[in-house]
């Protein structure tokens, strides 16, 4: 594991010296479509893919094979099952492969290689994370406990995708990190069912490989170019365990809020989300249900935060608004930071809050256990904002979590650095209810 070092405390807040970097060097293996998928064909394109196809034919049985081993020597250590990638491209290939005669085991191999490309899906960034307490905590540290993380990963053409890692918490507060894994990929689909408000779509994993190695890269049109920030809670109802994760869509031109719900982190279904408040970003969900209703915290109109309540966890409408920008850090607009917390005091809500020169920073307020439409508290100052050393990055200025947990008398916290890199703080409770503005 590779473990953090506290640096100098604050009041309340402690920055941890743990970093999370993007890695260029982890890469999957993705479709090259030089559109030869049928919703794609158009004359130009399917004579292109039938031409790769007839020079592949064209080739001796030895070259054929020497071709094929020199892909492997290049690439097979770089991801799994990289045959079974090939062969399965290849039956993709269909409407490519239609017009030609039977093929060899090896040339369907090569011409599945010859439609794949490598993608190095966290080059740019790795930030926005988001914590749950892992559902296995056979190997907690004493007084410590496990957690999965997850990350908003970008890479070529700024495509979003969804990555994780694991770790622990020591009863200190300190985190460490277990290593990730050399090799990722991306997860089977066990189902895609188009619908009137988006596709319904479950993907799974193999059981054998570590979190670290999945990434669940856009599948669906309405992410298209992104699956970002998402936001996951551990939703507890009458007994029963369901992590959810509310994320933004992006196709490149069109936002809205889609859920993925997962019991084991290798399966998880993704669902469009319907309603008025739907169709804006950052929707946080409550970790149980309030009055017997779910509960969301939204920003509807890209400066407030709303409350929403609803009998249907895929539908979202109304609200009323719960929090306005206040002080200087937040006057350009306040959004949520992932999820509330359930503390004795109330909820505490994590919030970003936007100033001068687009600077973001990470305040919080305390809600009421029984009407979160109730603001007890709120913090006048930030918790968190970009330190001297943080201030550089993809986007300059920005400070900013989807979400945190609790452990014991802290909260443990992790934060994006200027959209490029995360790191870890832990906060005092205690302490930082002391220093909130009662209201």
């Amino acid at each position: 594991m590779k473990a953090s070092t506290p640096l100098p405390q604050a009041t309340f807040l402690n920055r941890q010296a743990l970093y999370l970097y993007p890695d260029p060097s982890r890469v999957l293996v993705r479709p090259f479509k030089p559109a030869t998928e049928p919703r794609d064909l158009n004359p130009t394109d399917k004579t292109r893919a039938n031409h790769i196809v007839d020079r592949v034919l064209a080739l001796d049985v030895e070259t054929a094979e020497s071709q094929l081993a020199d892909v492997l020597e290049n690439f097979q250590g770089r991801h799994r099952n990289l045959l079974a990638t090939f062969e399965t491209r290849a039956d993709e290939m269909e409407v490519a492969l239609a017009t030609h005669s039977a093929f060899s085991r090896i040339q369907r191999q090569l011409v599945g290689a010859y439609f794949l490309h490598e993608y190095s899906f966290e080059a740019s960034a790795l930030f926005n994370p988001s914590i749950v307490l892992h559902p296995d905590q056979s190997r907690a540290p004493d007084g410590g406990c496990r957690f999965i993380l997850s990350l908003r990963a970008v890479g070529e053409g700024h495509i979003s995708s969804l990555t994780f890692r694991s770790g622990s918490i020591l009863s200190d507060g300190c985190v460490l990190i277990d290593p990730t894994a050399r090799l990722a990929s991306v997860p089977a689909i066990r189902y895609w069912v188009p619908g009137p408000h988006g596709d319904d779509v479950e993907v799974v994993f193999p059981a054998d490989g570590d979190i670290s190695e999945r990434v669940i890269y856009p599948i669906t049109e309405s992410q298209s170019n992104g699956i970002e920030d998402a936001r996951f809670v551990a939703f507890n109802d009458a007994g029963k365990q369901t992590f959810y994760a509310t994320y933004t869509a992006y196709t490149g031109r069109t936002i809205r809020s889609e859920l993925i719900e997962t019991t084991d982190f290798l399966s998880f279904r993704m669902v469009p989300l319907r309603g008025s408040a739907a169709r804006n970003k950052g929707m946080a969900l409550f970790p149980r249900k309030i009055g017997g209703k779910y509960a969301m915290i939204a920003r509807q109109d890209n400066e407030n935060l709303y409350l929403i309540y609803s009998d249907d966890l895929y539908t979202w409408d109304g609200g009323q608004p719960v929090l306005a920008p206040r002080f200087p850090w937040e006057f350009v607009q306040i959004g949520n930071c992932g999820s509330p917390i359930e503390l004795d005091e109330g909820w505490l809500l994590l919030t970003h809050g936007v100033g001068p020169v687009r600077r973001y920073a990470i305040g919080a307020a305390l809600l009421d256990k029984a009407d979160p439409s109730k603001v007890i508290a709120r913090s006048r100052e930030p918790l968190v904002r970009p330190a001297a050393s943080e201030r550089e990055g993809y986007v300059p200025n920005v400070v900013y979590t989807c979400g945190a947990i609790r452990h014991g008398e802290r909260v443990i916290l992790p934060y994006a650095v200027s959209d490029t890199f995360s790191c870890f703080a832990t906060i005092n409770i205690a302490a930082l209810i002391k220093s909130m503005e009662r209201q």
